[in-house]
């Protein structure tokens, strides 16, 4: 028994480990300069921050992610966008379910406070995100998501509140 008890106590200290050097990681990623592939990340501070009028968005189609933050709280996180007649758009799906609405904060978050930065290619834009519920433009937006990224965004799925989406308008 004594055998067993050791063996059981080096397995839960062998997991720690891996567990330790995980939270580790995405502590320290919070004070970062923007999200990495796994973990969020804190402000978006490095890179030219954009004037003047809105660029063409058509060149998003080719870039598959994006970094976001929202002013509050300032957190920054890798996300899907999508350009639809040349207005960028960023959603989230599982939001129709509580373990969805926990997973996903940001989305909560925007809605209450929409002001956002977002950076493509070490530019920052400043944008104010709106969320969009209903509407013809869903339509065309959500076959553009589709023929992008592998998602099962619908009209009816944004219009049932299972995915929020939000236009990403300049801001002022």
């Amino acid at each position: 028994m004594k055998l067993f008890k050791r063996a059981v106590i080096v397995v839960i200290c062998l997991l720690l480990i891996p567990m330790a050097a995980v939270a580790t990681a995405g502590a320290k990623q919070r004070f970062e300069d923007g999200p990495n592939r796994v973990f969020s990340g804190g402000p978006l501070v490095a890179g030219e921050l954009h004037s003047g009028p809105d660029p063409d968005w058509s060149f998003v189609s080719e870039i598959p992610t994006i970094e976001m933050q929202l002013l509050d709280p300032a957190q920054s996180r890798r996300i899907w966008i999508a350009e639809y007649e040349n207005k960028i758009y960023v959603w989230s799906g599982y939001m129709g379910n509580p373990i969805g609405r926990i997973w996903k904060q940001w989305p909560i978050q925007a809605e209450r406070d929409g002001r956002a930065v977002i950076r493509i290619n070490g530019v920052r834009y400043e944008r104010q995100l709106q969320r969009i519920q209903s509407g013809d433009v869903l339509d065309g937006l959500t076959a553009t998501i589709a023929g992008k990224y592998p998602s099962a965004t619908t009209r009816a799925a944004v219009e049932a509140g299972d995915v929020w989406v939000f236009e990403a308008s300049p801001r002022g």
